[in-house]
């Protein structure tokens, strides 16, 4: 970049759950206008495709923890394209204030002091709970809604997440990425003191055209009946989603 030069902007923007009708127009906006996109994983090929012809786009995504790029590159990606004055849109699924290692790269650009706007995206426990039809809190039942993850840094020694106290009687628990091992994570849930008869509802591709609905409690949930990842786990008396139900687009029939 010479002296003249001014930086591209960087967007830190949340493409939803999956569907390309849950994207806000901001980020429909900054698709068709980016010089470079560097989507994550888990943004789908159907919002890819509104792209316009010229950008350039990078997956940069992460899965079951073997990074196909490492966040350090992603780091290198984004700063020297806005030097060279491009437009870089960052783009996460959900949300990218959640569970979106956002933290790290907004660091990044402050410390190069790259100008950046951050977008919010529809977080994929919203969805689910929208395309299901049940509350997440509730005046009788839930005043408090709990947003965490049994997925932890590969650097911490200690990977089992600290679920004591994690939910309060009058709580939801949302757990994003609760990993393969359903049956020991509701003994841990269990462990700490939450009831074997809560509600849980485990929903896997959520607003997918595969997506798959599996309504439980802590006490029955089952390693083989939850599908495929990424999963997302609804956890609490809130939760209200009839037993025939076991696709989101089905719950909109009921």
């Amino acid at each position: 970049m010479n002296a003249a030069a001014q930086p591209g902007t960087v967007y830190l923007a949340g493409a939803g759950p999956g569907d390309p009708n849950l994207l806000t127009l901001r980020a429909l906006r900054l698709l068709e206008t980016a010089d470079l996109i560097l989507p994550d994983d888990l943004v789908s090929a159907e919002i890819l495709s509104l792209s316009h012809a010229g950008a350039e786009i990078i997956p940069v995504g992460k899965r079951c923890g073997q990074p196909r790029i490492t966040q350090a590159e992603i780091h290198v990606l984004m700063l020297e394209a806005a030097r060279a004055g491009r437009s870089v849109l960052r783009l996460k699924s959900g949300d990218p204030l959640i569970f979106g290692r956002a933290g790290e790269e907004i660091g990044a650009l402050r410390s190069a002091k790259i100008p950046f706007e951050i977008v919010p995206g529809i977080t994929t426990a919203f969805a689910a709970a929208a395309r299901l039809r049940t509350p997440l809190t509730d005046r009788s039942a839930a005043s408090k809604l709990i947003l965490a993850t049994a997925h932890h840094a590969a650097e911490k020694v200690d990977l089992k997440p600290k679920w004591t106290g994690a939910l309060p009687e009058d709580a939801t628990l949302v757990i994003y990425m609760p990993g393969r091992k359903f049956r020991a994570l509701a003994q841990d849930l269990i462990s700490s003191g939450i009831s074997g008869e809560t509600p849980c509802v485990a929903i896997s591709k959520a607003t997918a055209a595969d997506e798959h609905v599996y309504i439980s409690t802590l006490d029955e949930l089952d390693d083989e009946a939850v599908g495929p990842a990424p999963v997302i786990l609804l956890i609490g008396h809130a939760i209200q989603v009839p037993e025939q139900v076991t696709s989101l687009s089905e719950a909109l029939k009921l």
